[in-house]
C-alpha cells in the first residue's frame, strides 16, 4: 500500500508492505462479515485484506448472476509473516527475524523492466449499448425508482500475459494516488491506483470520503485552475456529491453515537496526476461497544459506488451491468492493533487471474436526471486513461 506523499490527517504510514501467510481467512457471501469478526478476535495485531462488492449479497437480499473471470473471493484477509512500515525516512519492520529480514531487503535487485504488454481489450459495451443503457436506467430515474446511480463497464481480455509487479510500479509512476495498492491473492493479482477512501477509523471516529464528480487536467496551469474552478461550480457534479453525502451519512447513522454525524468538507476539490475529483468529507463517533468489523458491515458496500436509493441502485445495476463486479467497488486496505482501519475504495484497478490469463478493468460513473450519455461515456474512458496507457491500449 503506498501512499504517493500524499498526506491526511487520517494516514498511519507512507507505505506499507505485508508478506507472508501466518493466518488466513477466506470466504463467500452469507457469514462474511461474521468469519472476519471471529478471524479478528483471534488476531488482534495487523491484517490486511479486501472486502469484494457482492459481499452486498449478505447484506440485503440480492444475487449477481453476472459474467466473471477472475474468480476472486467476496472476502479474504491473512495475518502477515513480515511486515514493514514507511513514515519520512524511517522503516519499522516488524518480523520475528529483523536482522534477517533487513538482510533479504539489501540484497534485492530491483527490477526496472520498463516493456509495458500491449494488450487487444474487448469492451462488454459498444459505446452505443452504452447509450442505450444509459437511456434505460435513465427511465427509472425519471419514475422515480432511483436518484442516482453508478453504473460500471468492463474491458477484458482472456489472453494476457504480464508481469503484475512491473505493471502495477508503471501504473503507480502514471498515476499516483494516495491510497494505490499491490496485492497478490495466490496466482490473483489486483493492481490498484484507487484515490478515494471508504472508511478509516481513528481512535472513537469513523471517517468516509465519498468522490463524485470528475475533471480532466488542463494542459497549461491557467486551464487546470478553469477546469478546477468549473467542476467546484458544476451544478449536476455538486448534485451527484451531495445525493451520496446524504446517503454516506445516512450510512454511518447506523454505527454512530447519535447526533454525532458530521460533513466536515462539501465539494472539496482535490487533483491528481490524471484527473480533478470533487471529495467530501463525513464522519462520526463509534458507539460504544460496536466492533469494527460491524461498522463495516454497516455501511457496506459504498454509496459512491452504488447509488440512491442504495437497494433500488444495487438492484438495477445487476440488472443491467453485463459483468460481476467481483473486488472492484469492492475495499482493500488493514486493520492495526491499535484498533483502527483504513480502507480504499477499489476503483482505477487492473485484475488479472494468471492462472487462466484473463485480465480486466471496470470503470463507471454516476447517472441522474441531468446526466448526458456521451459525457458519462467519456467519463468513464477519462478514468481508464492510465490504465490503458500502461497496458498499451489505444483508443
Amino acid at each position: 500500500m503506498d501512499s504517493n506523499h500524499y498526506t491526511d490527517d487520517y494516514s498511519k504510514f507512507d507505505a506499507l508492505l505485508a508478506v507472508g501467510v501466518k493466518d488466513e481467512v477466506t470466504a463467500q457471501a452469507g457469514k462474511s462479515f461474521e468469519a472476519l469478526a471471529q478471524f479478528r478476535r483471534k488476531h488482534t495485531g495487523w491484517m490486511t485484506g479486501f472486502f469484494g462488492y457482492d459481499l452486498k449479497n449478505e447484506v440485503e437480499q440480492l444475487t449477481s448472476k453476472n459474467a466473471d473471470g477472475l474468480y476472486f473471493p467476496d472476502l479474504y484477509f491473512f495475518a502477515p509473516q513480515y511486515l514493514l512500515i514507511i513514515k519520512g525516512n524511517e522503516v519499522e519492520i516488524i518480523a520475528d527475524n529483523v536482522e534477517e529480514v533487513w538482510d533479504l531487503i539489501n540484497q534485492q535487485e530491483i527490477n526496472k523492466s520498463n516493456h509495458p504488454p500491449k494488450l487487444n481489450l474487448q469492451a462488454r459495451f459498444s459505446k452505443q449499448e452504452y447509450i442505450d443503457t444509459f437511456n434505460q436506467i435513465r427511465q427509472h430515474i425519471i419514475r422515480g425508482d432511483i436518484y442516482v446511480t453508478n453504473f460500471c463497464q468492463e474491458f477484458y481480455t482472456e489472453e494476457a500475459v504480464i508481469d503484475p509487479l512491473v505493471v502495477f510500479n508503471e501504473l503507480n509512476e502514471l498515476s499516483p494516488t494516495p491510497f494505490a495498492s499491490f496485492f497478490r491473492y495466490y496466482n490473483q493479482y489486483i493492481i490498484c491506483a484507487s484515490p478515494e477512501r471508504f472508511m478509516a477509523k481513528q481512535g472513537n471516529k469513523l471517517i468516509s470520503q465519498p468522490i463524485k464528480g470528475t475533471a480532466r487536467r488542463g494542459k497549461t496551469a491557467e486551464e487546470d485552475e478553469a477546469i478546477k474552478l468549473a467542476l467546484r461550480n458544476n451544478i449536476k457534479e455538486q448534485q451527484e456529491n451531495v445525493m451520496i453525502v446524504d446517503l454516506v451519512r445516512n450510512d454511518l447513522t447506523k454505527s454512530a453515537e447519535a447526533g454525532s454525524v458530521r460533513t466536515e468538507e462539501l465539494f472539496g476539490i482535490y487533483s491528481f496526476k490524471q484527473v480533478h475529483q470533487m471529495i467530501s468529507t463525513v464522519t462520526c463517533q463509534l458507539q460504544e461497544g460496536l466492533s469494527s468489523v460491524d461498522a463495516i458491515r454497516n455501511t457496506f458496500p459504498m454509496g459512491s459506488m452504488t447509488g440512491a436509493p442504495k437497494l433500488s441502485a444495487m438492484q438495477l445495476m445487476e440488472q443491467y451491468e453485463r459483468t460481476k463486479r467481483g473486488v472492484y467497488s469492492g475495499a482493500l486496505g488493514y486493520f492495526s492493533p491499535d484498533g483502527d482501519f483504513d480502507f480504499n475504495v477499489v476503483i482505477r484497478t487492473i485484475f488479472y487471474n494468471a492462472a487462466n490469463r484473463y485480465l480486466s478493468f471496470q470503470v463507471g460513473s454516476a447517472i441522474t436526471f441531468d446526466a448526458v450519455a456521451e459525457q458519462e461515456y467519456a467519463e468513464c474512458l477519462l478514468k481508464a486513461q492510465a490504465i490503458m496507457q500502461v497496458l498499451g491500449v489505444k483508443r
